[in-house]
């Protein structure tokens, strides 16, 4: 597992890879990512590409950041059918966008 972050060159998005499993174990770095910014102050774009396994741990994160991007919204992306499942089930389709 691993957390690696880019920010956009106008500085207004930054983008989270998740690698791996995205469970509690990423815990730290993924809200190290995150909070590295002001809140509010950013749109966090988490892109799920990398990410092979997504647990409850993990949707508790999502809620966390986007709290944490307040107006700017979080976006979720290239997850794969099993991790968009999981998402869909948990109706983080209707908190998130996701694509």
């Amino acid at each position: 597992m691993s957390v690696t972050v880019n920010e956009s060159q106008d500085k207004t998005e930054v983008t989270i890879n998740v690698r791996g499993r995205f469970d509690f174990s990423c815990h730290q770095d993924f809200m190290r990512a995150y909070k590295a910014y002001p809140k509010g102050d950013k749109r966090f774009v988490v892109d799920l590409k990398d990410t092979e396994y997504m647990d409850s741990s993990a949707m508790g994160m999502l809620l966390q950041i986007r709290e944490y991007s307040a107006q700017n919204g979080v976006l979720l992306q290239n997850g794969n059918d099993s991790v968009k499942e999981i998402l869909r089930i948990a109706n983080f389709d209707k908190l998130f966008t996701i694509t």
